[in-house]
């Protein structure tokens, strides 16, 4: 059964499951619909998702924003792409940049992509582009950020690095074992940032929820992502999602009615009237008309 022949309110859970950590193939079993069905769902709802945030994430007050990166991978990881059979274009490590408002919990920016300087430039144009006011900026210590902060602010920001600092990695080694963190320096890169404002808790935080709510970010399980656009479309589903439909724990609103953008929640419903009116059929041009079909007896 196609997406476009399922009930609106059917149409609306599998956008939900997806939001909710479930993967594809498991809300094709619980559902009883295809996995193609489900991919189709998530490829129309992403394509709209990241057109509404464009339209409505705009005109942001803020005083406080960070960002960071979060890993993810594509097929298979960076370090398996030259050996992996039938690996395809854009296999390996993805990263998605993420600028969140700190009072609001506001999603204000986002990006998929890599961790080149050229990503980070296009975060903070994108970033800059939707703040009506000066913010104070916090990153970790990615070189990366410096240029591109410089090049999309032109000095009108308060900017920190929070560089954290590592000892050797504990042993046993096991396959997520982290480098003990000894320490944080904070840096001050421009402007007058207040220190105390100075970190990247609430982003890192974040990241947490990022992982709880999208199967493909969960690791040591197979549950990655196999195509990189349907990642895309994944965060641009979540990103939504988390900016206007979900209740913050801590607000009991969505991030976007606490910024200020928006007055009341949104739902999925929203979203599929969206997709519908973009896939009207075209009307017919010129003096054609279709004839009545004939009436057997």
């Amino acid at each position: 059964m196609g997406m476009n022949k399922l009930p609106t309110a059917k149409r609306a859970k599998i956008l939900t499951l997806l939001c909710e950590g479930m993967s594809m193939r498991a809300i094709a079993r619980a559902e009883d619909v295809s996995q193609n069905t489900v991919a189709k769902a998530l490829e129309d709802a992403g394509a709209v998702c990241a057109q509404m945030h464009d339209e409505m994430v705009q005109g942001v007050k803020a005083s406080k924003i960070q960002c960071d990166e979060i890993w993810s991978f594509n097929y298979c990881k960076e370090r398996t792409v030259a050996t992996a059979k039938r690996a395809p274009v854009g296999a390996g490590d993805i990263w998605t940049w993420t600028a969140i408002d700190a009072d609001s919990k506001l999603i204000v920016s986002y990006l998929v992509g890599d961790r080149s300087g050229e990503t980070a430039i296009e975060l903070m144009d994108d970033l800059r582009s939707r703040l009506v006011n000066r913010v104070q900026l916090s990153t970790d210590g990615l070189k990366s950020y410096l240029e591109a902060v410089e090049g999309a602010f032109r000095g009108d920001i308060d900017y920190a690095q929070v560089i954290k600092q590592y000892g050797p990695t504990p042993s046993p080694a096991g396959r997520y074992s982290p480098a003990e963190c000894t320490g944080i320096r904070k840096v001050s890169v421009e402007g007058n940032p207040d220190m105390k404002h100075a970190n990247t808790s609430f982003v890192e935080a974040h990241n947490k929820t990022m992982r709880m709510h999208m199967r493909r970010f969960t690791r040591l399980t197979n549950g990655h992502s196999k195509k990189v656009a349907n990642h895309a479309h994944m965060v641009a589903l979540y990103t939504l999602f988390y900016n206007f439909i979900r209740a913050h724990s801590k607000f009991k609103c969505t991030p976007a009615m606490q910024a200020g953008i928006a007055r009341s929640f949104m739902t999925f419903e929203d979203v599929l009237a969206r997709v519908d009116a973009a896939n009207v059929p075209a009307k017919v041009r010129g003096p054609y008309k279709p004839r009545a079909a004939k009436i057997s007896n």
